[in-house]
């Protein structure tokens, strides 16, 4: 390609970056996000999954669906409460709503701030409950059913 052809392609504007620094950024990545099939897997297999889920939002937010076994700690109550919910030798998975909200992002800040170590749950409880993953609310067990553009319908897993 020229560079004429560079500039006017909108993805290759600003070309990639070199393989080494590609490497270091989404290993970096994986280091602080885990997606909601991987916890979910994590979850399922039985045993102690080596982290704790933790629910950053308000309460109404739990009431109307929530991930079975998670830890209800709004965000704003994280300085005063963490340390009597949650031991710092495990690590700590937040989510929030969904994409669109910022919740875990802040909630995982505010307890890596106290000393977790901690992860954000990529999709929250939108696409908890979008894969078709069982979750609770103040009225029991529910669940829907998967969403195709965002879980496989024949299949466990994507297969990524």
């Amino acid at each position: 390609m020229t560079t004429t052809q560079l500039a006017s392609n909108p993805v290759l504007r600003v070309p990639p970056a070199p393989p080494t620094a590609a490497a270091a950024y989404f290993g970096a990545c994986l280091a602080f996000h885990a997606d909601v099939s991987d916890v979910a897997a994590a979850l399922s297999a039985g045993g102690d999954p080596g982290f704790v889920v933790l629910d950053s939002r308000s309460t109404e937010s739990w009431d109307q669906g929530h991930i079975p076994g998670a830890v209800h700690l709004p965000t704003a109550l994280i300085p005063e409460q963490a340390e009597r919910l949650l031991d710092k030798s495990v690590p700590v998975v937040t989510y929030c709503w969904g994409p669109g909200c910022n919740g875990a992002t802040r909630a995982a800040l505010a307890l890596a701030e106290l000393g977790y170590q901690v992860k954000e749950m990529l999709g929250g409880f939108e696409y908890w409950a979008r894969e078709g993953l069982e979750f609770e609310t103040w009225e029991g067990g529910q669940q829907r059913a998967a969403d195709p553009l965002t879980a496989p319908i024949a299949a466990d897993d994507c297969g990524c």
